[in-house]
């Protein structure tokens, strides 16, 4: 509970820093935030339906959906290239929402995560957890690269599955023609996995 709680709370905010926005701006700038704070929550919702599930079946659908999902939350990271001045909003303000919106997907990812760690933890040990969160991460790291590199999305993952499994393929049968891939994928991988040990060695104070 109050973890729904503190997550509600935070995108109560982000919401209410949009509204503020448009009110002030007379227009919709930014509000394709609503649409990425609302992909962030997928996997987290889906983190606590593995936590919770009692049937094999339950859980495997859960984890895939949170798997398939969870680069969504980091993602709204990159959301930064957007920022530029747009008057007669001051810079500080737009700043402040994207540091708040990417906050939180941030904060659904890693909870998710951590959620599902101990899940993991519970049934299989200590190893399997980490190496479940780490490989996750890494995955979500490239997520990001995909997402915002080739445009893909991960509702194409299940409408339109070829293209986007096509080109990964080809990025890994050709490693050396996509050095960008492979240079976002591990550095915001690691960026990602430091994050989370961080925080989840502050949890455990």
């Amino acid at each position: 509970m109050k973890r729904l709680l503190a997550f509600t709370a935070l995108l109560a905010w982000c919401g209410a820093l949009l509204v503020l926005r448009a009110w002030r701006a007379q227009n919709t700038t930014y509000f394709f935030l609503v649409w990425n704070l609302f992909l962030a929550v997928i996997p987290f919702l889906a983190a606590l339906a593995f936590e919770r599930a009692k049937w094999l079946a339950t859980r495997t659908v859960a984890f895939v959906v949170w798997l398939l999902f969870l680069p969504n939350a980091p993602y709204i990271v990159t959301d930064f290239i957007h920022l530029r001045a747009r008057p007669p909003v001051p810079l500080w303000f737009d700043i402040l929402l994207l540091i708040s919106s990417a906050g939180t997907g941030l904060l659904l990812g890693y909870g998710s995560v951590m959620i599902v760690q101990r899940a993991v933890e519970r049934r299989v040990g200590t190893r399997t957890g980490w190496l479940a969160a780490t490989g996750a991460l890494f995955l979500s790291a490239f997520g990001i690269y995909l997402g915002r590199f080739v445009r893909f999305n991960s509702w194409e993952a299940l409408t339109d599955p070829m293209p986007l499994f096509g080109d990964i393929a080809h990025r890994l049968i050709n490693p050396m023609d996509h050095p960008r891939t492979f240079a976002v994928t591990a550095l915001y991988g690691v960026a990602l996995l430091l994050g989370y040990a961080a925080l989840h060695a502050l949890a455990e104070e």
